[in-house]
């Protein structure tokens, strides 16, 4: 478990436990509809540009993450680290791609 895993999981257990797996997906799904409004006032689409708004969302969706990584004893930054390595593979195939 890394740092912040090791944060949220420390604040998580002060707080009551975890919830269980599919009501925390429903956080996450929650906070990921936040931050989809944030990101449409930011890019002005509906709303105002609002960028500590952004901010906020975008931690409350990697703190969602950071709590079913723990539920399930995932380390966060290992996932990543295999992400981007297979996100890195599969793109340089590609002549002129975009990473994402």
């Amino acid at each position: 478990m890394n740092e912040w895993q090791k944060l949220v999981d420390g604040l998580i257990q002060e707080l009551g436990g975890y919830w269980g797996p599919f009501e925390m997906l429903a956080a996450l799904m929650e906070e990921l509809g936040e931050l989809a409004d944030a990101m449409l006032g930011y890019e002005g689409i509906k709303g105002k540009a609002d960028e500590e708004k952004l901010r906020e969302e975008l931690g409350d969706v990697l703190f969602a993450i950071l709590c079913i990584a723990n539920h399930y004893g995932i380390d966060a930054g290992e996932a990543l680290k295999l992400s981007v390595k297979k996100y890195r593979f599969r793109d340089s195939k590609s002549v002129g791609s975009k990473t994402r």
